[in-house]
């Protein structure tokens, strides 16, 4: 069940980018409309998909399948896989989006397609989520593909520090995770967990993560809390980036912290692009968080290689 708190209005929210005001988005929370013909189904970008599931299937278990996100519009934010591994851009038929500048715009992929491929995956930097509409037929195979991740524990006795979240070509897996194990034995670091799970290609969004098929790689570590194996720590994770992208792969810009300069360049080769395009449409600088400047500071800072002793 949705909360019952009073919902957000378009006017509360456009009024508060405008303005630079801080809002509470959790509540746009509301199922706004159920078009059964056309088979669309348009939510508020803060309802939780366990909502939707309970709109769409009510008594059916398989609907409360785990995802990556808890709300529609976070998913949209990182276009983030869903239960069967498909990037979120593909159940979207379009956003309603508050402008930097205060103006309410419905985009899709045949109406103003530059600004949807952009603020799919877009981390919130090209308008406020208002709205999502969502396509039924997709979501209903995503439910009957949904599979969960494969998760192993390996330090029960230990508590995970730092996570870090790879793709690799699935062929170059098992080779991957020899050499990872092998690599957290030379920095003294052990693994905790590992979590595993196929992610499906997309072509629609401008910061693309999902290439190809990957197989996704949550590495979780047991890492001491000392200094030195902060360092080692943060040596060895970077390592294993460089491992993924021998392999093939690359890594989830989304939540992946200690990728360098030349690591993020090489798997992301249009951020620079990216954000000149988030310049472009907010030229006030509006809209911004913690992954927009920490992008920005990594690109502004100049190459340098660096090497730890072990």
């Amino acid at each position: 069940m949705l909360a019952t708190t009073t919902p957000l209005s378009t006017i509360e929210l456009r009024d508060a980018v405008r303005q630079g005001h801080a809002v509470d988005t959790s509540r746009l929370n509301r199922i706004l409309g159920l078009d059964a013909v056309r088979g669309l189904l348009e939510v508020q970008a803060a309802t939780p998909w366990h909502a939707i599931a309970a709109e769409l299937r009510p008594g059916d278990a398989r609907a409360a399948v785990r995802t990556t996100m808890p709300t529609v519009g976070e998913s949209i934010a990182r276009n983030a896989a869903g239960p069967d591994g498909m990037p979120a851009v593909g159940h979207v038929a379009s956003l309603t989006l508050v402008m930097p500048d205060g103006e309410l715009r419905r985009v899709s992929r045949n109406r103003d397609a530059e600004l949807f491929a952009l603020a799919v995956g877009g981390h919130g930097l090209f308008g406020a989520t208002y709205s999502v509409t969502l396509r039924i037929e997709s979501l209903a195979r995503a439910v009957e593909r949904a599979s969960r991740p494969d998760e192993f524990t390996l330090c029960a006795n230990s508590r995970a520090k730092h996570a870090l979240e790879l793709l690799l070509p699935p062929a170059a897996l098992e080779s991957f995770m020899q050499e990872a194990e092998a690599r957290c034995g030379d920095w003294r670091i052990p693994l905790h967990s590992v979590a595993l799970r196929r992610t499906q290609a997309e072509e629609e969004s401008f910061l693309r993560w999902a290439r190809r098929d990957y197989s996704e790689v949550r590495l979780a570590f047991a890492e001491p809390a000392d200094l030195g194996a902060s360092v080692r720590g943060a040596q060895l994770r970077r390592e294993l980036i460089d491992a993924a992208i021998a392999a093939g792969g690359s890594f989830q810009i989304a939540s992946t912290r200690d990728a360098t300069r030349e690591q993020t360049e090489a798997c992301y080769p249009r951020l620079g692009e990216f954000l000149a395009q988030k310049r472009r449409f907010d030229p006030a600088g509006r809209l911004a968080n913690d992954w927009y400047e920490r992008q920005r500071a990594l690109l502004n800072r100049s190459p340098s290689p660096v090497s730890w002793l072990h």
